[in-house]
Order: structure tokens, then C-alpha cells, then sequence
């Protein structure tokens, strides 16, 4: 019974230590697309080197003067640098299908490895099971010797040692694999984002393909067709600007301070992706600020040496400097209250908000983007803070690309057009958009 027990014993030690899973197999497949992974790194180094070349040229190119020649410059070395930012998400996509093989290949070794395991466990089992009718009074009575008997006792102690550490090194790769497998959903989600991001990089160069081509046709590549839009826009904007003015006490809006939220609360996100305004931090000396704002609320220096355009009132928004194309966010939670395009009414082209977007939030808030290229939600339609809701262009009074972001009271804010209001009857009188009391007008950096 003691010989049979040992070989049992010694055969069921011998199975826990085979390996049958083929490791070299998996190592060399591991080494391989780290390899590749390794290559993706080198060339994403290099194509951010030339991303952030072209920003330095399109910074130099801002402090010029305004031309149709820098201008054009502008848009053709936005293009590029989309053209190349694409590159890199292309390269991410393709680093990331990457990781997601070597995972799986990591798991496959795992699910060897615990297959493995069982099996050598099941084969211990079966051996217990065979001789647990034998007590273990009845082995010390069949020994041939008091020695014998403890050396039986002895093998049965080491056998569920050996046991329990299986169990427990077969817990460690079940715990190992579940890493791996909520690692791969994790690249995965990142995936599905950075497919997202592409397929807004490509809208985003076709954004400013046709910018380009709308600016050339208009100006017939002529500077002085370029400058006489620009005054035209100005005109336009001065005209636009008193008709508002002229009739926004007419609205007989009441606004309740008590109903707003607090001033320096933070409650609004601001209208960009955070890639973006780290981009933003890092050109403070282009700006003189962090955020990449190129006009403020009220009576901006701008606003001020151009009373005929804000009719003394001052800028009623704030402006931040963004390349066509690129996403913007809504700042808040909310219900899209309208959109539109000024653009499209003969009168007031060029000469106001262009395409725009308001959200009504649940605070007593209003957002309004403007300026936009395209526009990507529709009035009624529920957005979240951060969904991409269009891409910033510089459709309606805009010299030059940029996002207009207003802050409204909504007690004091009304999407109409401007005939509802008596007396309009010109230029964008016939225009659907946005228009509030003075008072319902608010600083956004008070809720940014």
C-alpha cells in the first residue's frame, strides 16, 4: 500500500511540474510587436516635431498684418498640420491595435497556463480520491514499521503543500488575467476615442479647404478685394450692431440675479478639449494669457477703439483664437435651445454671429457659440459637457478664425429675429438669432 501510495505521490509531483505551454512561441510573438510598438514611438517623436513646427509658423504668422496673402498662409499651414495630426492618431490607432495583440496574446498564455494548472490539479484529485478509503489508522497498522507509517504521514503533509501552493499560484494568473482583459477594454475605449478624433480631423481639413476656397472666390485672390470685405464686414457689423442695440429694450425681459449662479463658481467647462488648452498654456507669451483668449468681455481695448462697431457697449462675449476646424464643446449640460446662420440672409452677411449654437442649461444659464464652420447638433437635442457640438470657423463678422463664446442669462435671452422686434426692417433684420437685455448679458470668465 506504501509503494503505491509513493509512485501515486511522486507521479502527481511529476505532473505539477510539466509546462506544456509553448513559452518560446509566445516570448518571440511578445518581442516582435514590442518591436513595433517601439518603431510607432520613434516616428509619433518625429511627426509631433513637425506639428508643433507649423504652430510656431502659423504664432509668427499671427503677428503680422492681416493680408489675403497671410490669411491664405494661415488656412494652407492649418491644413497641414491637421494633415500630419492625422498621422498621429493614425500612428496611436495603429500602437494601440498593437497592444491590444500583444494583450491578447498575454491572455491566450494565461488561459494555457491556468488549463494546465487544472489539469494537473484534477489528476492530484483523482489520485486523493483513489486512497481516501484508506484511513490513515488503518495505513499505520499496515506499515511494516513505525518509520514507514511516519514517512506516510509525511508524504501526505508535503502532497497538500504542494497542493495549496498550485491553488494559489492558479489564483494569481485568473487574477493576472482579469488585469489583462480589463487592460484591453481600457485600449480599446482609448480606440473607439481616437477613431472619433480622426474622423474630426478629416471634417476639420475639409472645414478649411472650403474656408479657403469661399476666401478666394470672394476676394478673387486680390488684396484689395480682401480689405474691401473687410470693411464690408466691419459696415455690416456697425449696422447689425445699432439695429440690436435699438431694440433690445424692447424685449421687456426682467432679469433675477438671486437666480444666477454665484460669480467664481466654476459651474461652466471651457469650450475646448483639454489637449487643446494645454496647447493654449504653452503659447502664453502669443497671448498673454493661458487660454488662448484674443478678446475679453466689455470694453476691450479693441471694443473701445472701435466704438462704431460695438455701439459703445463693449464686446458682449469672449473670443479665443482656434484654427478652422477645430471641435468645440459644450460647456455645460443642457437642451440646444437653436442654432443657426446669419450668413444665409443677404442683408447681414458677414456682418454678425455667422453659424451659431445656444444651449440653455439648468442654472439660469445660456452658452452661445458662434463663428462656427459646421455645426453638429440641432435645437431641441440634449448634449452633455465636453460632446462635441461643431467646429470653429470665421462664418459671419470674423476677420479671422476664432470662437465667439457667450454667457446669457436666460431669463433675459430670446431666439428671434430681429423684424419681431418693432422698428427692424434691414441688414439682418430678417436673421434668426439670440437676442437678450443688456443685463442678460454676462462675463463668462465669471463661470469659467
Amino acid at each position: 500500500m506504501i509503494r503505491i501510495g509513493l509512485f501515486l505521490f511522486s507521479l502527481t509531483l511529476l505532473t505539477f511540474s510539466v509546462v506544456t505551454t509553448p513559452r518560446h512561441t509566445f516570448a518571440d510573438a511578445a518581442s516582435d510587436i514590442q518591436s513595433q510598438i517601439d518603431a510607432n514611438k520613434q516616428q509619433l517623436s518625429s511627426l509631433e516635431a513637425e506639428i508643433a513646427a507649423f504652430q510656431k509658423q502659423l504664432d509668427d504668422l499671427g503677428k503680422k498684418k492681416n493680408t489675403l496673402q497671410s490669411t491664405i498662409s494661415s488656412l494652407t499651414l492649418s491644413q497641414q498640420q491637421l494633415t500630419i495630426q492625422i498621422k498621429v492618431t493614425q500612428n496611436k490607432i495603429a500602437s494601440a491595435n498593437l497592444q491590444i495583440k500583444e494583450l491578447s496574446l498575454s491572455i491566450g498564455d494565461k488561459e494555457a497556463s491556468i488549463a494546465s494548472d487544472q489539469d494537473a490539479l484534477s489528476k492530484a484529485l483523482r489520485s486523493v480520491a483513489e486512497d481516501e478509503g484508506v484511513s490513515l489508522v488503518t495505513q499505520l497498522i499496515s506499515s511494516n514499521s513505525l518509520g514507514d507509517a511516519w514517512q506516510q504521514v509525511d508524504h501526505t503533509i508535503l502532497f497538500n503543500r504542494a497542493l495549496s501552493e498550485n491553488i494559489n499560484r492558479l489564483r494569481a494568473v485568473r487574477e493576472e488575467l482579469a488585469t489583462n482583459r480589463d487592460q484591453v477594454t481600457a485600449t480599446k475605449a482609448t480606440l473607439v476615442a481616437l477613431q472619433k478624433d480622426l474622423t474630426l480631423q478629416k471634417r476639420s481639413v475639409d472645414a478649411g479647404k472650403t474656408a479657403q476656397q469661399q476666401l478666394l472666390l470672394d476676394t478673387k485672390n486680390q488684396e484689395t478685394n480682401y480689405q474691401k470685405l473687410i470693411m464690408q464686414k466691419q459696415a455690416a457689423e456697425k449696422s447689425f450692431e445699432q439695429q440690436l442695440a435699438n431694440l433690445q429694450g424692447q424685449l421687456n425681459l426682467i432679469v433675477h440675479p438671486g437666480l444666477l449662479p454665484k460669480v467664481g463658481s466654476g459651474v461652466l467647462s471651457w469650450p475646448f478639449s483639454s489637449a487643446f488648452m494645454l496647447n493654449c498654456a504653452q503659447r502664453n507669451s502669443l497671448f498673454g494669457n493661458l487660454f488662448c483668449i484674443t478678446q475679453y468681455f466689455g470694453n476691450t481695448p479693441f471694443s473701445t477703439a472701435n466704438p462704431q462697431i460695438y455701439n459703445n457697449h463693449g464686446h458682449n462675449a469672449i473670443d479665443f483664437a482656434a484654427p478652422i476646424g477645430a471641435p468645440i464643446h459644450a460647456a455645460l449640460s443642457g437642451i440646444v435651445l437653436g442654432t443657426g446662420d446669419t450668413d444665409i440672409v443677404y442683408g447681414c452677411r458677414n456682418g454678425s454671429f455667422g453659424r451659431w449654437v445656444m444651449i440653455q442649461h439648468f442654472n439660469g444659464l445660456n452658452t452661445m457659440y458662434a463663428h462656427l464652420s459646421v455645426i453638429d447638433v440641432a435645437k431641441g437635442q440634449s448634449v452633455n459637457t465636453g460632446q462635441t457640438i461643431g467646429l470653429s470657423g470665421m462664418t459671419g463678422y470674423a476677420t479671422g478664425p476664432h470662437l465667439h463664446f457667450g454667457v446669457y442669462a436666460t431669463e433675459g435671452t430670446k431666439i428671434m429675429t430681429l423684424r419681431e422686434i418693432r422698428g427692424a426692417s434691414r441688414g439682418c433684420a430678417d436673421a434668426v438669432m439670440p437676442v437678450a437685455t443688456l443685463d442678460a448679458y454676462l462675463n463668462p470668465l465669471s463661470y469659467l
